[in-house]
């Protein structure tokens, strides 16, 4: 077991679905996006985990991470988010996948593959409603909904858009998501007219469960929500604040302390150099472990519950932090490097002008990943 590691707080995940699933109400269903090895956090047990606390459907990006699921016996349905390859299409068959679908040529595809098989497999419509991403156009959906719905292999199963601008709390992209959610009603209304249910109907992000109940639906996909992330402050949401913990904790150890001489310079550049002698601690943990290498200078570890400076630049696989000359951290001492009892992956990003979804996502394969159940222990 290698000294750095990431903790999986189960039981946090499970609270974030509950909490998702009371803003929702009881009438609506949750897919949890699984996609990114789970947005780091491992796609397997991630994917129990959001069984176990009553998703209705899990959400992919590739064939690949939905046949890993498959064969570590997962059996629920699973959306496959973004277009696949013409040669994947006998997976998507082979292990029962939804996809979604933006236009008639992969509709036929699908279609044919399926009837070759014998196999009815149920396929979701995506419409673009102001993403420019996937989907079909509004004007459009009627006319491939009809076209799904008179394929006798393909069961039309339900309609999505994506939203592009719920997480931001700006008065125009408000405006946009509100007309987003009024394009999909508008074209609901003409898949319906032509006599079709739509199936599950779905648009809703983590900015959209938080803020934009209109575009809740049957169904809502919130990724960063349920991995502990708002996308939005408790100021920029009206009501009582949405309240989540994050899943993901990275630990390591100091492996090794040594001294610095005032002057002498730390890591690659020399963009840190000591102002006063003092002692350094080094880290088994770096870039190729995901932690970021412009956290160099911007970030602070915790060790025995006290802040550490990260100083200099981030190496591939270890850091530096700077431990000062009181002798209070020891050799193999236990270090939170975020999340737990430390500052947390969303407080990373913002001071190194990134993400959540990139710090989660970035932690590398070689990290072991723990699990816990009850949760952060703080």
């Amino acid at each position: 077991m290698r000294a750095t590691k990431a903790i999986i707080h189960l039981g946090n995940f499970a609270r974030n679905v509950a909490a998702v699933q009371e803003r929702i109400g009881p009438g609506r269903c949750i897919c949890a996006p699984i996609k990114a090895n789970a947005y780091g956090h491992g796609s397997l047990p991630i994917a129990r985990a959001a069984l176990d606390a009553g998703v209705s459907c899990l959400g992919v990006a590739t064939v690949d991470e939905a046949i890993e699921l498959r064969e570590g016996g997962i059996g629920a349905p699973i959306l496959l988010f973004s277009q696949p390859l013409p040669g994947e299409i006998p997976f998507i068959i082979q292990h029962r996948l939804s996809p979604m679908v933006s236009d008639a040529e992969f509709a036929g595809f699908l279609a044919r593959a399926a009837a070759a098989s014998g196999v009815r497999l149920p396929v979701h419509l995506k419409i673009d409603t102001g993403m420019g991403r996937m989907g079909c156009a509004p004007t459009d959906a009627a006319a491939l909904a009809q076209t799904i719905a008179h394929c006798a292999w393909l069961e039309y199963a339900g309609t999505a858009t994506h939203l592009a601008f719920a997480d931001s709390p700006e008065e125009a992209a408000v405006d946009y998501t509100r007309r987003q959610v009024d394009c999909l009603h508008g074209a609901l209304d003409e898949i319906r007219a032509t006599g079709l249910d739509p199936g599950v109907v779905h648009a809703a992000n983590s900015g959209a469960v938080i803020r934009h109940h209109a575009a809740w639906f049957d169904m809502v996909r919130p990724g960063l929500l349920l991995y502990g992330y708002a996308p939005l402050m408790d100021s920029d949401v009206p009501g009582p604040p949405f309240k989540v913990e994050p899943v993901m904790e990275l630990r390591s150890v100091v492996s090794l302390i040594k001294p610095l001489r005032q002057g002498e310079q730390v890591s690659y550049g020399g963009i840190w150099v000591a102002p006063q002698d003092t002692v350094i601690g080094v880290l088994p943990v770096g870039y190729a472990d995901g932690l970021p290498r412009r956290a160099g200078n911007h970030w602070q570890v915790y060790i025995g519950g006290k802040a550490y400076p990260l100083v200099g630049q981030v190496c591939m696989d270890q850091c530096m932090v700077d431990l000062g000359t009181l002798g209070e951290v020891k050799r193999w001492d236990d270090v939170v490097v975020f999340g737990g009892s430390a500052p947390d992956a969303s407080v990373l990003a913002e001071r190194i002008d990134a993400i959540p979804y990139e710090i989660t996502c970035g932690i590398a394969k070689r990290v072991p990943l723990v699990y816990e159940n009850q949760g952060n222990a703080d």
